[in-house]
Order: structure tokens, then C-alpha cells, then sequence
């Protein structure tokens, strides 16, 4: 039976995690933010040994104080200088506790050394179960390596040319987080298309015009196979803040029915307060091939989009971000052509996919099927030095007790040996609980788990049960 974590122990822990975790990352291609900071940037910051990371490049202004002093590295990469725990300890450990009944009919498991891929416990891990979002994933790395982590979503205004009626189309790139609110933070702003479009056509010397919006994108259904949910929105390739219909940025919401058609209603209604009239209600169009670009602008980057993806569990992100490794992978960029790229992606990868199945890239969909291996791989890719621009997969990971999905889990005292220490994306449905991440055990070795389960009955039981799983791991030296 676990005890409840001193504060000694938990301080120790955290700063084990994060050295750890930093270890690997400088080693390979600097530190990531939380905003996904650029691989040159973060060499840049690497190769600074005078300054530190309060550092932005201010020109060698007097003026300014001095950039915070750089900690050299103090550790290894993760399992480079300390023993990993051995398999017969794990299982001694772990196999109690996996037969909780909390934890339904059916339950995997995976434990892996992330510094030498060997998995350390497995109970029917190559079995593929319903892994409900801990399908955000598999969708992360995919995307991570295509498009890639540095790719940009745009949104973009277009003129068609030779019209009297001056036509100009709002095309929808696929971006989510597109937002219309004041304070667009790092998000693409539909202010500043509107700024800019309106700019544009009054040089042109245009101060009316008939707008209308390009879907065109994206194919298949726009309802998940869920039906309405106040979980996702209808997958459009335009709309303004996921389609929220309050002040909401994460969780559940209601939705607007058109996300497109709303979008670009409030678009009109801007170009309108900045001088430009529209005739009538925009509608939906296919802008021509001839149309001349008026202004446009971008998402964050992937990685970005990635790590708020996995922190909030943000399913209308997921789905996005599926469409465009479909468009990257020349698959339709629908439910079925998402899941047909990412498997691809995967595959190219190397990833373990037998009896592996996506219907779609949020794992709201029953059918989705990974199993234990594969997820505990996925991660163990995103911490390989090799890999640099999947790290976004490991620093968008709720932690445990703090963040995200995980921010009002481990309450319990028989799990609260997690608390900072487990990083980890949660999965839930009716039925279907599953929990995916890392820890730093008590030798300091990184280690990568998955537990899934199938039949569960009382939720919050089965999710504390899944808890005090990765926290034994957590507390746990297993030599």
C-alpha cells in the first residue's frame, strides 16, 4: 500500500522530472515552451553559455538588465547513469494493482525503459482496446512528422479577378483556433485578416463588396459519427473558436450548427466596423483558380497546437490536426482519410500497429483500437534524441495533480504519490478508461507507460485505480 508522498520526496521528484526531462531535450534540440518554442531558437539559447533564457535578442541594449544566468546540464540523459527496475520487481508491484475489479473486464498494460525501448511489464499489451483520447497520441506524432512540427495553418482572404460585384472569398485552411476575440494571444486573429482585408480592398479603391466562404478543404461528413456534442464541433475547414458559443477556450460547450457559416458572418460584421460593406449573407463558394490573395493568417505552429491538444484533451484540435496529415499524406481530408494518414505515418514509423484502427484523430469514436505497445512506443519515439521535433508529445502532457485532465485527479492519499510526477493523457468514455505518459521513478530512470481498460462501471473508481498505477511506478525503485 502506497503512503502519502512527503514534500521532500515530491520536491526531489519534480526536479528530477525536469532535469531529466531537460537533459533529453538540450541534448537534442533545446528546451520546448509551452507555446512549442522553434528548434533554432532553441539551439540559439543552447549555444548562449553567458546568458540565459530571459535572453530574446534585445540588440545589445545597454539599457536592459542582464539575461538570467543559463544552468549548465547537471544529468545525463534519463537511464544514462542509473539503474532501470527489473521486470520481476515491476511485476511485483504492478500485478495486485492491475487486478483491481475497479478496472472493469478487460485491462492491458505496458511499462517501458525510455532510455533503451525494452518494455519492463506487459499484461496482454499487444492486444488493441478501445484507447478513447489517448488516440491524441498517435494523431501528435503523426503530425509531428507530417506536416511536421514547424507547419502552419492559414486562413486567407481571395479576390476574383474581372468581377463587378468585387467577390471576395474567405478560405477556410483548417485552423481551429482561428479566433475572433480581442485578445487573440498566439492565435491566428480574424481581426487582423479583417484589418488587413479591409486595407487592401480600400486601396483598390473597393469599399463594397459580396463575400463569401470556401469550405472546400475538407471532405466527408462534418458530424463526428457521435452526433452533436458539446465535446467537438462539426469538422469544418473555417471557423472562428472551435465553434464555442460562449467565452469557453477548452471543455465542453455548445456549438454552433455551421461553424462556417458563423465564421464568416462575424467576419462581414468586422469588415463592416472597418468601412467595407457586404451585400447580403455570405454564403459558400469555391474560390476560382485565377483568385488573387488579399491577405491571410496563421495558426501556431503544430507543435503548439499539439501541446494544447493533449493538455485539454481539445478534441476539435485533434480533428484538425488529423486533416492535415491526411492533406499531407495526399489522403481526403475527412474522418476516414485522417485515420487512413496516420496509420500511414505510423507505419513509416516503424510503430507496432497490429490490430491498430482509426476511425478518426480524436478518439471520440468506439471503433478507434491501439494497444498498450503502441502507445507506450509512440512515447518512447517522442523522447529518442533522434526525434527532436516530437518532443511537443512529452511537454503537452498533463501533470499530474496540476494540469489539464489531470489537474483534479490524484486526490486520493493511496495515489497521491503521483502528484508531479506523472505526466500523462487521460481517455475516458462510458465503459473505457485509459491513461498514457511518463514518470521518473525514484532511481531517477524515465520510464513510459499505458494502462487501458475496457467494461469499467464507476468512472472515478477506474481512474483512480489507473492513478495509483502510474504513481507506484512513480514511487516505486522495483531492483
Amino acid at each position: 500500500m502506497l503512503t502519502r508522498v512527503k514534500t521532500w520526496q515530491l520536491t526531489a521528484g519534480a526536479a528530477t522530472l525536469g532535469l531529466a526531462l531537460s537533459a533529453v531535450a538540450v541534448a537534442s534540440a533545446g528546451p520546448w515552451d509551452s507555446s512549442g518554442q522553434r528548434t533554432a531558437e532553441a539551439r540559439r539559447a543552447v549555444s548562449q553559455e553567458a546568458g540565459g533564457g530571459t535572453d530574446h535578442g534585445r540588440d545589445g541594449r545597454s539599457d536592459e538588465p542582464d539575461a538570467a544566468p543559463s544552468a549548465r546540464a547537471v544529468l545525463a540523459a534519463p537511464g544514462g547513469s542509473v539503474p532501470g527496475p527489473t521486470k520481476r520487481a515491476l511485476a511485483h508491484v504492478l500485478d495486485p494493482l492491475l487486478n483491481d475489479p475497479a478496472l472493469g473486464k478487460r485491462r492491458t498494460a505496458a511499462v517501458v525503459d525510455a532510455a533503451t525501448g525494452e518494455r519492463l511489464y506487459g499484461k496482454s499489451s499487444g492486444d488493441a482496446l478501445t484507447p478513447a483520447s489517448t488516440t491524441k497520441l498517435a494523431t501528435a506524432v503523426a503530425a509531428l512528422s507530417m506536416p511536421g512540427s514547424d507547419h502552419r495553418i492559414d486562413t486567407k482572404t481571395v479576390i476574383e479577378p474581372d468581377s463587378s460585384a468585387h467577390e471576395v472569398v474567405l478560405v477556410g485552411g483548417g485552423d481551429p483556433t482561428l479566433t475572433a476575440r480581442k485578445d487573440a494571444g498566439p492565435n491566428a486573429s480574424l481581426r487582423a485578416l479583417a484589418d488587413a482585408t479591409a486595407k487592401e480592398l480600400k486601396d483598390r479603391d473597393t469599399d463594397e463588396i459580396t463575400l463569401s466562404y470556401d469550405t472546400s478543404l475538407y471532405s466527408g461528413p462534418l458530424l463526428h459519427p457521435i452526433g452533436p456534442n458539446e465535446n467537438i464541433a462539426p469538422v469544418s475547414a473555417l471557423m472562428a473558436d472551435e465553434a464555442r458559443m460562449d467565452d469557453s477556450s477548452s471543455g465542453p460547450a455548445p456549438r454552433e450548427s455551421d461553424p462556417a457559416a458563423a465564421a464568416a458572418r462575424k467576419f462581414a460584421d468586422l469588415l463592416h466596423d472597418r468601412g467595407i460593406k457586404t451585400k447580403g449573407e455570405p454564403g459558400p463558394a469555391k474560390a476560382s483558380g485565377g483568385a488573387e490573395k488579399l491577405a491571410e493568417v496563421s495558426s501556431p505552429p503544430v507543435s503548439a497546437l499539439v501541446e494544447r491538444m493533449l493538455t485539454h484533451s481539445d478534441n476539435d484540435i485533434a480533428e484538425a490536426l488529423a486533416r492535415q496529415v491526411a492533406l499531407a499524406k495526399d489522403e481526403a481530408a475527412s474522418f476516414v482519410g485522417g485515420g487512413a494518414a496516420i496509420r500511414k505515418e505510423l507505419d513509416k514509423l516503424r510503430l507496432p500497429l497490429s490490430g491498430s484502427h482509426f476511425a478518426d484523430g480524436s478518439g471520440l469514436d468506439r471503433a478507434d483500437k491501439v494497444s498498450a505497445d503502441l502507445l507506450t512506443q509512440v512515447l518512447a519515439h517522442a523522447v529518442e534524441r533522434e526525434r527532436p521535433g516530437l518532443r511537443p508529445v512529452l511537454t503537452g502532457l498533463p501533470v499530474a495533480g496540476f494540469t489539464g485532465t489531470l489537474s483534479k485527479r490524484y486526490t486520493d492519499a493511496a495515489d497521491a504519490a503521483g502528484i508531479g510526477l506523472v505526466r500523462a493523457k487521460t481517455g475516458t468514455l462510458t465503459g473505457v478508461n485509459t491513461l498514457a505518459g511518463t514518470v521518473v521513478d525514484a532511481d531517477g530512470r524515465l520510464l513510459v507507460f499505458a494502462f487501458m481498460t475496457d467494461g469499467t462501471v464507476n468512472p472515478g473508481q477506474a481512474q483512480a485505480a489507473l492513478d495509483r498505477l502510474a504513481s507506484t511506478v512513480a514511487n516505486c525503485g522495483c531492483r
